[in-house]
């Protein structure tokens, strides 16, 4: 097994780590405990109030990235045929789009400055697996182009 399919098999156990670890604390204000939020939490509070949107963020957040990890999979062992390459950047940037969305929630929250928000060690994991699988594969296409 290569070091590139080891490190895109790994992404496989860390983006669920990512999904359940804090991606933020939040509070109303700086007096109360603050909450922690993470990727399912988020979607199963967006659940309860906006079904459409808790779908936009389980595919962006839960399915884009874990399809394109094991798309890439299936083209670094052979399995898939190297047409696919192009899916793979763009399901990349389907999975991007919710650390950016993230980002926003985030400098919403302080900017309103109603409550209190924390970035929890959950961002940092979920920002490395998106950027990492990205990375990855414009990395394998550049070696399969070489090939």
């Amino acid at each position: 097994m290569t070091p590139l399919r080891l490190a895109n098999l790994s992404l496989l156990l860390l983006f669920p780590i990512a999904w359940v670890a804090p991606l933020m604390r939040a509070g109303l204000l700086p007096l109360f405990g603050l909450s922690e939020i993470s990727v399912l939490s988020g979607i199963v509070s967006l659940w309860d109030k906006d079904i459409p949107l808790a779908l936009v963020v389980i595919f962006f957040a839960l399915i884009a990235p874990i399809t394109k990890v094991i798309a890439l999979e299936g083209l670094l062992s052979g399995r898939l045929p190297a047409r696919m390459k192009p899916w793979l950047f763009r399901l990349g940037r389907l999975a991007m789009a919710d650390v950016f969305l993230v980002a926003i929630y985030i400098t919403l929250a302080k900017g309103i400055g109603v409550g209190r928000v924390e970035v929890g060690w959950g961002l940092y994991l979920f920002t490395f697996c998106v950027l990492a699988s990205l990375g990855l594969s414009i990395f394998a296409a550049k070696e399969q182009e070489t090939a």
